[in-house]
């Protein structure tokens, strides 16, 4: 039988940053994402970035237990936090007028996790 343990040391890390922030503020946003980082990665979501710019309006922020890929297009500006973007995804969001952030950067960002959608 296999490990289940993750062999990623910034997944891990994430995991547990994202447990403590939990605690602290006591927002389950951080708790959830945590148990999507937990599963296996085949697991983890695969967004493109048509499905972000049909569930956000200008200016949100959304997060992504997975990848951000680059398939359609985006018409508004909004602040996406993944753990991993692929260089075209990057590129069509900033050119949007949005920003890419690490999943890291958004808990330092906003530590009580209000106001953040979460997309699978």
């Amino acid at each position: 039988m296999r490990s289940s343990e993750k062999t990623n040391p910034r997944i891990v890390r994430l995991i547990s940053t994202l447990k403590a922030a939990s605690r602290e503020s006591g927002s389950p946003l951080w708790r959830d994402i945590a148990h999507r980082l937990e599963k296996p990665r085949r697991n983890y979501a695969a967004i493109n970035l048509s499905k972000i710019n049909r569930h956000t309006q200008s200016n949100d922020t959304v997060i992504v237990a997975g990848k951000v890929l680059a398939s359609g297009d985006l018409e508004h500006g909004v602040t996406v936090a993944a753990l991993s973007f692929s260089s075209a995804a990057m590129a069509k969001i900033q050119g949007a007028g949005g920003k890419c952030l690490a999943i890291e950067k958004l808990v330092q960002e906003h530590p009580k996790g209000s106001g953040i959608r979460i997309l699978r």
